[in-house]
């Protein structure tokens, strides 16, 4: 076991991941641009975020146990995120980040990993 905290529990754990995601679902159910992207029920993809933010950020390994590898191109590749798609679900996150009170160092090492996968996810 390391010595060196997770990202997960440098953010403050399963508390403050459940904020960060309740707080990006709250603005994408209200985006003219994302929401239509999204299925009816936004329950089930909001505990998909959940448990693979958390796992990736260092947590329990839940969303692999369940779901697999991510593979999350793939996974978001029926949707057409271009440029401006991209920036509104970044510019969710980082409120969302805000909302969440995530505080440094976590802050800025989930920003840098939302920034990248969001320009990955572009596919238009």
């Amino acid at each position: 076991m390391s010595d060196v905290p997770s990202i997960y529990e440098l953010a403050g754990g399963a508390p403050a991941f459940r904020r960060l995601v309740d707080a990006f679902y709250a603005r994408v159910e209200q985006d003219p641009l994302l929401r239509p992207m999204f299925p009816a029920d936004l329950a089930p993809g909001k505990e998909h975020q959940l448990l693979f933010l958390t796992q990736y950020f260092g947590g329990p390994s839940t969303y692999s146990a369940l779901r697999g590898h991510p593979r999350l191109r793939m996974r978001h590749a029926p949707f057409p995120i271009d440029q401006a798609a991209r920036d509104a679900w970044l510019d969710h996150m980082f409120a969302a980040l805000d909302e969440a009170a995530i505080p440094e160092p976590a802050r800025s090492a989930m920003q840098a990993y939302f920034e990248r996968a969001a320009s990955a996810m572009i596919n238009r």
